[in-house]
């Protein structure tokens, strides 16, 4: 039995999601199709204050939300990050699905759900680093932090740093993107 047999194809997977209804937000991840969750209003206003923060920081660049990438070492995935920032108008003209060359950085702000945490901290890096995401930038609620991924590996899947930064640092996004970036105010979007 070949790899191709026993996994759905990506057309497939490209299928369902496009027959999805609008509610629901469908994601193809290490072989397995997942619905992603919606976080909620602090999640939703941890993100907006995200966009704004990079706006103000850097206007060449847009923070978008919720844009379907394509994933994974062998772009046989398919996510849609809370946010990517890359530069202005990058995606004019993308379908449902972009190829992630050019985004600096993919941000995920953590649900309260067990299984958007197990996604969020372990098969996101290894998507985004495989597919040569400079920056992946964590935001996790449940544990208090931001979590800085860079230095993506892609052969491999994965980033070669990471720094754990409790709510309250002030630090500096690593380039490309190089925001400087306060902390405090997310501790107002846990619950």
């Amino acid at each position: 039995m070949t790899e191709q047999s026993r996994h759905m194809l990506v057309e497939d997977f490209e299928e369902i999601a496009a027959s999805a209804p609008e509610t629901v937000t469908l994601e193809f991840i290490s072989w397995r199709i997942r619905e992603k969750c919606v976080g909620g209003g602090s999640h939703a206003s941890a993100i907006a204050w995200l966009v704004r923060r990079m706006y103000e920081a850097r206007p060449d660049l847009y923070l978008c939300a919720r844009l379907g990438l394509v994933v994974e070492k062998h772009r046989k995935g398919r996510a849609v990050p809370d946010a990517v920032l890359a530069p202005a108008r990058y995606f004019l003209g993308d379908g449902a699905w972009s190829e992630a060359e050019g985004i600096l950085m993919a941000v995920e702000v953590t649900a309260y759900d067990h299984h958007a945490l197990h996604s969020d901290r372990e098969e996101r890096p290894v998507a985004y680093a495989g597919v040569g995401i400079p920056v992946y930038l964590l935001v996790d609620r449940d544990a208090g932090a931001v979590v800085v991924h860079s230095g993506p590996e892609s052969e491999h899947g994965y980033y070669r740093h990471r720094r754990i930064h409790r709510f309250g640092e002030k630090i500096t996004l690593p380039e490309p993107v190089g925001i400087p970036l306060d902390t405090e105010p997310l501790k107002k979007y846990v619950r």
